[in-house]
């Protein structure tokens, strides 16, 4: 991701200090950008739950960290299962977290001495895994926009999204995004629909900004604008990320793109989600039935936060003192509403038999 002329990830280990890890601090943006110091476990594990870094593969990297920073902070001493269950219970939905936790614990198996070593080094190595994942989803999902760009003769191709799967979603390039900048980069012009996505605004907060930095063509529209501009023909192609994927192609994601894929199928539109292999999830199989769906505080629901005309950053009730709220963060997308899925390993139909065929040493018992 670059900003202003400057490559970042969204979190790195400080290259002279190696016992703090940094990261883009996402509750700052877009009206600031600040990095943020992480030195301890339960530094990794408030970002985490804070949302200071959100996005299934971010919060699966991050939690590698955390594991790291545990070590790090008891040295080779360290118990690291306990480290791990409290960093699963953070954020339930996304499988990203609770694979990445298992990784360092395999890592961490054996004698003590040499700990924490071996989770630098693993942590790491899920970082890189994660970017280089992402990138290869670009590529792939780049063939998508290539043949819409060709049906339109040149004309730029439309593509909605919900929610934020970019690079501040991940390590970097992002998953949903990775095939727009990848187009971006070969020069096919794109437009992308920005939903807002409530009710923590990624969309407006994270995904605009991202593709501004990026000088991808977007425009922000409401959460329910999205049926509207389908059913006007102006969306060739919808493209989300995923927080869990079951083995017969579910998927979880931020709530509200359920309601993107109903649209889509009326309107006859490709509905593809994006993720690494590191989002499946294997021993479910029945999302809408397995596929644990966190509820969030329900104030996210009754407040907003802005910008003032001053300059100032403030949160303001936008219903009456006493509104009882429900605030569920995620919904499931049924495999059959799913035209494809998009991975690091190629594109699959969403069913047991196309994951198969990219994925064959993971097939569910």
């Amino acid at each position: 991701m670059n900003i202003a002329g400057k490559h970042y990830r969204t979190i790195w280990l400080d290259a002279e200090d190696p016992r703090v890890v940094r990261i883009i601090d996402q509750l700052a943006l877009p009206h600031r950008f600040e990095i943020v110091e992480l030195r301890r476990f339960s530094d990794a594990l408030s970002a985490i739950k804070d949302m200071r870094v959100r996005g299934a593969g971010l919060i699966g990297a991050t939690a590698a960290w955390g594991m790291y920073l545990a070590a790090l902070g008891e040295g080779d001493r360290s118990l690291p299962e306990e480290a791990g269950r409290i960093l699963k219970a953070a954020r339930p939905t996304a499988s990203n977290l609770a694979w990445a936790v298992d990784r360092m614990l395999r890592a961490l198996a054996g004698p003590p001495e040499g700990r924490v070593e071996r989770a630098r080094r693993e942590a790491q190595a899920i970082s890189d895994e994660d970017a280089e994942y992402c990138r290869r989803i670009g590529l792939h999902g780049l063939r998508l926009i290539e043949q819409a760009a060709e049906r339109k003769g040149g004309e730029p191709v439309n593509l909605l999204t919900h929610c934020n799967a970019g690079a501040l979603a991940f390590v970097d390039y992002g998953s949903a995004l990775a095939p727009v900048y990848a187009a971006a980069d070969r020069g096919i012009p794109v437009h992308v629909w920005v939903d807002e996505t409530r009710p923590r605004n990624q969309g407006a907060s994270l995904t605009a900004w991202e593709l501004g930095r990026y000088g991808v063509a977007y425009d922000l529209i409401a959460d329910n604008a999205g049926g509207h501009i389908m059913q006007h023909g102006m969306v060739d192609l919808v493209i989300t990320g995923a927080d869990r994927v079951t083995s017969r192609g579910d998927a979880a994601n931020k709530i509200g793109t359920y309601l993107k894929a109903l649209a889509a199928r009326d309107n006859g539109i490709p509905f593809y989600v994006a993720f690494p292999s590191s989002t499946f999830d294997f021993t479910m199989e029945d999302g809408f039935a397995e596929i644990p769906i966190e509820e969030r505080d329900a104030d996210e629901i009754r407040r907003i936060s802005g910008q003032t005309a001053s300059g100032g950053i403030e949160t303001v009730r936008i219903c009456a003192d006493d509104t009882p709220a429900r605030n569920w963060g995620f919904d499931v997308t049924p495999a059959r509403y799913i035209t494809g899925l998009i991975t690091e390993r190629g594109i699959c139909d969403a069913s047991k038999a196309g994951i198969r065929s990219l994925y064959p040493e993971c097939e569910p018992e």
